[in-house]
């Protein structure tokens, strides 16, 4: 009976940090919707948001760590369920992460707002990129919730699409910078911005591969696909 007792103690805080890193996941995600939503409206406003919300994102993180340290300390855990609160503090940590990324694009679109940037610099396209790499972190966040190695392999791939919009979004700033050297300097807030964004994609990946770490004990990072399916299937 004592076992079983403590058993269902450590289940109920495991389910209680994984609640509350979902809860981070959320608040990183709407402070990415509302840094690119500055953007595209080039609203000062809605940026001083996003970074105010940087503060809270980084107590959060602080909170689960600390929440992690003694669950570690007290239960002193083995296997798997040591293996889950490693892959949640490694979570935690690029969620804050994310969320920093979120700050800098708020920082660039006040910057691009106060040297007075050319309309027609292509901000917009930056849209698609960012709702790729919003869709994949809410993706990420979800697979991680039920542990789910398939749409953990999904992800990696879908983060390829993120890196090619990134790399078209700077030939195409290389062209502008070229035919009229005034944008550079806006350019460049926009070109830092897209690497926010793909960056934000890279956490979400980061995050597929600690869930396949946690169900297969397999660490994949800068693996071929091929042996991250086979890590998978085995």
């Amino acid at each position: 009976m004592p076992d079983k007792h403590l058993s269902t103690q450590f289940d109920s805080e495991l389910n209680g940090v994984s609640s509350r890193v979902m809860e981070l996941g959320g608040l990183v995600e709407s402070q990415l919707r509302l840094a690119i939503h500055a953007l595209s409206q080039y609203s000062a406003e809605c940026a001083n948001q996003v970074i105010e919300t940087e503060l809270r994102v980084n107590g959060m993180e602080l909170d689960i760590d600390r929440e992690l340290s003694s669950i570690i300390a007290r239960r002193q855990p083995t296997a798997r369920d040591l293996r889950l609160l490693i892959a949640i503090s490694k979570t935690t940590a690029n969620l804050e992460r994310a969320g920093d990324e979120a700050a800098k694009i708020a920082r660039m679109v006040k910057s691009i707002m106060h040297n007075g940037a050319s309309r027609t610099l292509p901000s917009s396209d930056l849209r698609v990129a960012a709702d790729l790499a919003s869709g994949l972190l809410r993706k990420a966040l979800d697979a991680f919730a039920r542990l789910d190695t398939a749409a953990a392999v999904s992800i990696l791939k879908e983060d390829d699409l993120i890196d090619a919009e990134f790399d078209g979004f700077v030939r195409k700033l290389i062209t502008y910078m070229m035919e009229d050297p005034r944008t550079i300097s806006s350019s460049l807030d926009l070109l830092f911005i897209a690497k926010a964004i793909e960056r934000v994609g890279d956490h979400a990946k980061n995050i597929a591969e600690f869930i396949i770490y946690i169900v297969k004990g397999a660490d994949v990072r800068h693996s071929p696909m091929e042996q991250v399916e086979s890590a998978v299937k085995s």
